[in-house]
């Protein structure tokens, strides 16, 4: 699966980074969204730990960056986007599902190179790799829905 926009420059790399690379970057950034979760650590020790202790060489490393410290840095507006589409309080949400949901909500506003589809996918994927057994059928509800007002102009039928 190819991804238009995937144009970020990475550091030592000539070539536009692989999709495979943007996937890498959105399960290491999703898992040290839950780790932030959980430990309250600042981001930017979760952050360096993550490059000292993963294998970063075909993960798009500015994606990781922009994608972690950004769900951070906008989670409370984030999280008001997400609300109205939840079926549960947004406190009793499994975490690994937030945290992915998040990150959806995060691209789906802000990094709008991604198309939409491809957002919604990375998130069902994530969700059954990493989530609970019906968890990735609850991101797609979330995230289909959040798509619908933020990308209004890409998701109207034509």
């Amino acid at each position: 699966m190819s991804e238009a926009g995937d144009t970020s420059p990475q550091p030592g790399k000539t070539s536009q980074p692989k999709a495979g690379d943007r996937r890498r970057a959105r399960a290491l950034a999703m898992q040290g969204l839950y780790q932030r979760h959980f430990s309250k650590s600042p981001i930017s020790d979760i952050e360096a730990e993550f490059m000292v202790d993963n294998d970063m060489s075909k993960v798009d490393i500015m994606y990781f960056r922009d994608l972690l410290r950004g769900v951070h840095r906008e989670q409370a507006a984030l999280d008001k986007l997400i609300e109205p589409f939840l079926d549960r309080p947004l406190k009793e949400v499994d975490p690994v599902e937030l945290a992915i949901v998040r990150l959806g909500a995060y691209e789906l506003k802000c990094r709008i190179d991604v198309p939409y589809k491809v957002v919604i996918n990375e998130g069902i994927e994530m969700a059954k790799r990493f989530g609970g057994t019906e968890g990735h059928k609850f991101v797609n509800s979330v995230l289909d829905k959040l798509s619908r007002r933020l990308r209004l102009a890409e998701t109207r039928p034509r």
